[in-house]
């Protein structure tokens, strides 16, 4: 199994990258944006055309979800175009892509969890151009692997727990949006996800090509997902005492891009398709001080 990974230092990225490295069955060629612009359609076939990769893992994004309303151009460069061109690399070498998606490619408005079947309606520039992604790789590449996740965390990069650390060491209170729900989804399990779908796909798993849903479970608020934190980080002294976490409205906390009142994806397809579980967030902060000055 000849893996390329692109976008090989994010969050998922550099998970991918240790995971795969540790299979002797798997040869592993990892890009990060300096090794590899996806933007560059030449560089990308160029790269593919030397590496002949058997599986594409397109873990490189634009994610900056506010800064993408007025960035729109470099957020479809990235998140279209560069989807697109290393789709249709993986197409011209019979390769399959394995490309990573977002909730954002909802409204949010819907009661319960979504589904794979459910409509797409992005609200803001971020959700519109990664649904545009989506479009582009399942029209350049029949055998492609959409796997849409939601808050997204882990020990490196920036994300919602390492903010929450950070500013539990200087404020007394925190206000926490409490009226957006979803699974916060540990950057390792995307990883082992990933891993485990390429393999039944290296093995001739033709028939679970598609768009599936990876995220963490119980779906929380933003509020209770900080809570949670802080008493991880309590009780394993990583902090000497938790904040007080006040719940406030989408409202109270305005931002340039709307974000879904509702991320919750149902992984009930990824589980019956490929035997793979929710992500289990809560063990993944068992080891709180790791998320700590990295």
């Amino acid at each position: 199994m000849r893996v390329l990974i692109t976008g090989s230092k994010g969050q998922v990225g550099h998970c991918l990258t240790e995971q795969l490295k540790s299979h002797s069955n798997a040869q592993v060629l990892a890009l990060d944006s300096k090794g590899l612009d996806i933007t560059d359609q030449s560089a990308v076939q160029a790269a593919v055309n030397e590496f002949k990769p058997t599986i594409i893992i397109n873990a490189a994004a634009y994610t900056a979800v506010d800064r993408a309303e007025d960035e729109v151009d470099l957020a479809y460069a990235i998140n279209r175009d560069g989807a697109k061109y290393l789709a249709e690399a993986a197409q011209s070498v019979n390769a399959a892509i394995l490309h990573i998606s977002t909730d954002y490619v909802f409204s949010g408005d819907k009661e319960g969890m979504y589904t794979e079947a459910d409509l797409t309606s992005p609200q803001g520039i971020y959700g519109e151009s990664k649904l545009a992604g989506e479009k582009a790789v399942i029209e350049a590449c029949p055998r492609h692997i959409i796997l849409r996740t939601a808050w997204v965390f882990g020990e490196r990069g920036n994300n919602f727990v390492k903010t929450m650390l950070r500013l539990a060491k200087t404020h007394d209170t925190l206000g926490i949006v409490g009226d957006q729900f979803g699974g916060p989804t540990y950057a390792g399990d995307i990883a082992s996800a990933l891993v485990a779908i390429a393999k039944v796909i290296f093995n001739g798993g033709e028939d679970k090509f598609g768009i599936y849903h990876f995220s963490g479970f119980p779906h929380v608020s933003w509020c209770q997902f900080a809570q949670a934190v802080f008493d991880e980080a309590v009780e394993q002294g990583a902090l000497n005492k938790s904040p007080i976490v006040n719940s406030i409205t989408t409202a109270d906390y305005p931002t340039p891009a709307k974000r879904p009142a509702n991320s919750a994806l149902s992984t009930a397809l990824i589980k019956d398709k490929f035997g793979i579980d929710a992500s289990d967030w809560k063990a993944a902060l068992q080891n709180i001080k790791a998320y700590i000055n990295i």
